[in-house]
Order: C-alpha cells, then structure tokens, then sequence
C-alpha cells in the first residue's frame, strides 16, 4: 500500500518501543517520514534504540513507567512540549505473565491489568486531550491480541485484560468521534521475540506450526497494518479490531498437524 507520503512531518507515540513489535511500528512510520517518540521503562536502552533506528529529525525518546501516574504524566507533557499534539498513537506496551489462576498474586493481576488497560486508558484520555485542544483529528491504536477471544490457560489475566482493552477502544472511538479522533485496534501475530521471558525453541516450532498460515508474524505484516489504521485510507474505520495473525485466532492445527488434505 502506497501512503503517498501522508504521515510525513507527523508525529507518532510509541508505546512499548523496545519490544519486537514496538520497534516495528515506530520503523514503519519513521519510514514514512513521521517523528517517532519512542517510549519504554528504560532510557538507556530508549537511547541505545535511537542510535540503531533511522528516524526523522525531531524524534525522541522519553522513558516511562505506565504503572505510575506521574510518569505516565511527565510523558504526556514531553509529547505536548515536543509535538504540540501526537498524531498518532500507539499503545503496544503490555506484559504477558503466566501461571495458574490458583497460584497468581492478586498484585501480578493488578499489574496485568495497570499495563494492558489502565495505562492506555490514560495516554489515550491525555492524548486526545491535546489533539482536541490542537484541533488534530488524529488517529489511537491499541494492540490487543487473539487472546482477546480465545482463552488461554495460564495466561487468564493476560487474556482478560486484552477482552477489556477490546472493549475500551469501542468505548472510546465513540466518545471521540465528535472530535474527528478514530480508535481501533490491531490484533499481530505470534512473534518469539515479543515477550519479555525467553521461549523454549520447542515451543516457538511447536506454537509456529499451529499458525493455519504457517510461520511467525514479520516487520512487513504488521507495519503496512498499522499505517493503514492510523491513514487517511482508513478515514472512516473507528471502533474497528484489524487481525493480522495468520489465522491463528480462528482456530489452531495443532491438533490435526499430521492430517493434510491429498491434493
């Protein structure tokens, strides 16, 4: 898809820059021509991220804790001292802790939950609110995942916290409709380098060759996604989940491997 240089000039947040998809987004945009702030809990590695990447001049990066209130403001702040507004928004950032519900601690849900909703709760409120008051009809997306209708064991909060963000990005794509703001959501693919604990080999072929298209998520999947979503092309797509996951979400062949059809 041809964007004809649209997001050249704009400004992007990135949440979660550090991790796979993370990186991957602010490349598609800054490939674009678009100044990227890159957001993350550590500056030093926010810092190393922006001597690797090519970014547009004005591009920054800002480190933030999304569980904390104040950080989460401080960010917001740079973004309106930087940008005026952001254009775009992308809150990617999430943690996906496992174990049983039997055995989680009520502060690792809570944890869960402060990430994956709360935090894209409040960057998208402080955000529009700069949009509004800039008049910029800009465009949130949220990353949410299969797992939003497709429960998991050992990984049910992580699960329900997605199921939630579903649901606050229709909530919030029709309260800002009145100011030309468009909220959808973007469902990747499974991606071995995107969680923070490491996986067993086993698992990735295993989890891989469960996905009916076959193979893991890549850079040119996700980025000509997210850009569709957050362009004109898209100008009347709100409230709207655009799955990019190979069909993983629809159903697994993780039982039937060994059954392929005779043609």
């Amino acid at each position: 898809m041809n964007f004809e240089g649209e997001f050249r000039g704009k400004s992007v947040v990135v949440t979660g820059a550090a991790g796979l998809y993370g990186r991957r987004f602010a490349e598609a945009f800054a490939a674009e021509g678009a100044k990227v702030c890159l957001t993350d809990r550590d500056q030093g590695e926010l810092e190393g991220l922006l001597g690797e990447m090519e970014l547009p001049e004005g591009s920054f990066a800002h480190a933030a804790d999304l569980t904390d209130d104040a950080s989460m403001k401080a960010l917001i702040d740079a973004v309106g001292e930087r940008f005026g507004a952001a254009d775009v928004v992308v809150n990617n950032a999430g943690i996906y802790p496992s174990g049983f519900l039997l055995d989680i601690d009520v502060a690792d849900w809570d944890r869960i939950f402060d990430v994956n909703l709360r935090a894209p709760f409040v960057l998208s409120v402080g955000f529009a609110k700069q949009m509004i008051a800039k008049g910029v009809k800009g465009s949130i997306v949220n990353i949410s995942s299969g797992a939003s209708r497709k429960m998991r064991r050992t990984v049910v909060p992580y699960c329900t916290s997605k199921t939630a963000l579903d649901r606050l990005t229709k909530g919030l794509a029709i309260e800002l409709a009145e100011f030309g703001i468009r909220v959808n959501a973007l469902e990747p693919g499974f991606g071995a380098g995107s969680t923070v604990s490491q996986l067993a080999e086993e698992h990735v072929k295993r989890v891989t060759a469960a996905v009916p298209l076959g193979r893991e998520s890549k850079a040119s999947d996700l980025g000509p996604a997210v850009l569709y979503l957050a362009s004109s092309a898209a100008e009347y797509v709100t409230g709207a989940t655009l799955t990019v996951d190979g069909g993983n979400s629809i159903g697994s062949l993780e039982v039937y491997q060994d059954k392929k059809h005779p043609l």
